[in-house]
């Protein structure tokens, strides 16, 4: 079991680099979907019995590319290369792989795999979906049954993405620095995606989903070691393990959400939270501030906090004052209205939030918190109709069970204020 546990890490931590480098060779990526995987089947046989190449990606892309030319030559009825022996001998020819790849092919090849698969001609669910298959190698099983669709329509949709960015005539020459700087923002977005899928998801599919946002980490992590002077990669792989951190103490025994302030936060896990508060230090230092690494220190002043009456909301009012002037949105208004409500309270967040509501007509979350500050203010059958527009507009039965614990808390503390 060891044996093939490091195998299977192996093959795993490779996929990325592989399927690139083979995708720049052949241009298609069944073609190097398919050579990776009869790579694999060949090291499953092989490294068992020789033990593990020196470089694991560059044995993968030799024989991956060498298979490939053999069933492309078969096709048109050529010569065949030699056989598995032969290639399997590897020879001075992985180390010449291994040297192209540290000398450079390297950062760009992953990164226009990843571009491919966020490419802007796609859906959002396919982007992710794509991501999924041929950069982390999921099985069209596994992402069917965390999109709670079947497998036949997942492949569909999986095939349709393939079809698609063939039609696109995806450009496959090294890109310059404005264009690397465009895809570098698309795949930060897609592998985000990535991460909400797990960490958004709740109830029975909590389970299903939860590997989602581990990818996405993993993937950042590669990301940042392709770039890592970039503040803002710095940033979302900060804020993405600030947010996991707290994964085993944000449902509860049901599936169900528990509000920040009701988490029990002894079960935060203090070593990721650790690296993300020292990631954001490290982009802050840059003098570069940007959308996540904002979002990142949001999260950080929430971790810093041992309870949730220690929390720095001033820090917090001051960042999203930040992020608004960066990344002006009503919902990172609403947000910040959190922060004023607790600084300042509930009638200068009202007012602050009024405002948004026709924008944010379909926003659940904002009915919430408008029905709660409402409550605060003693306006309990305005809060009432507030609250029921909000459950109204819910989108699973997990949201609104969400906004129900909002409603529970505010009006149980609402009596024991008119009581005191």
């Amino acid at each position: 079991m060891a044996e093939i546990a490091w195998i299977h890490a192996a093959l795993t931590s490779a996929r990325p680099q592989a399927i690139s480098a083979l995708l720049r060779y052949f241009r298609d990526l069944d073609i190097a979907e398919e050579a990776y995987q009869e790579a694999c089947l060949r090291a499953l046989r092989t490294w068992p019995q020789n033990g593990p190449p020196r470089d694991p990606a560059a044995w993968l892309i030799f024989v991956g590319r060498n298979v490939a030319l053999d069933q492309v030559r078969r096709q048109k009825k050529q010569e065949a290369l030699p056989d598995e022996d032969r290639l399997s001998d590897l020879g001075d020819a992985e180390s010449e792989v291994a040297e192209r790849l540290d000398g450079g092919h390297y950062r760009d090849d992953i990164l226009r795999l990843l571009f491919i698969c966020c490419h802007p001609d796609l859906p959002a669910t396919q982007q992710v979906a794509l991501a999924l298959r041929i950069v982390s190698g999921l099985s069209v099983k596994q992402i069917a049954r965390a999109f709670l669709v079947g497998e036949s329509a997942m492949e569909q949709r999986i095939t349709r993405a393939k079809a698609r960015v063939t039609a696109a005539h995806v450009p496959f020459e090294t890109p310059g620095p404005i264009e690397r700087a465009e895809r570098l923002a698309a795949v930060a977005a897609m592998l985000y995606l990535v991460f909400n899928e797990g960490y958004s998801a709740s109830g029975a599919e909590a389970d299903r989903r939860r590997p989602f946002s581990e990818e996405a980490i993993r993937l950042m992590r590669l990301l940042l070691r392709l770039f890592p002077t970039e503040p803002e990669i710095m940033g979302l792989l900060a804020l993405m393990l600030l947010q996991h951190a707290r994964a085993p103490a944000r449902l509860d025994a049901d599936g169900q959400i528990v509000l920040l302030d009701d988490q029990d936060r002894t079960l935060w896990d203090r070593e990721m939270i650790a690296e993300g508060l020292a990631l954001v230090d490290k982009a802050m230092r840059h003098r570069r501030p940007g959308p996540y690494q904002m979002q990142a220190a949001i999260a950080g002043v929430h971790a810093r906090a041992a309870r949730p009456d220690e929390t720095d909301w001033a820090q917090i009012d001051l960042l999203y004052a930040t992020l608004e002037h960066i990344q002006p949105s009503p919902v990172i208004t609403l947000n910040r209205a959190v922060a004023v409500a607790k600084l300042r309270g509930p009638e200068a967040a009202l007012a602050m939030v009024e405002p948004l509501e026709q924008q944010l007509s379909g926003y659940f979350y904002f009915f919430g918190f408008k029905g709660w500050l409402l409550v605060q203010l003693g306006r309990d059958r305005e809060a009432r109709t507030i609250f029921d527009r909000a459950i109204a507009l819910a989108g699973s039965a997990s949201e609104a069970a969400h906004i129900r614990q909002h409603i529970d808390r505010l009006m149980r503390e609402s009596g024991q204020a008119a009581a005191g």
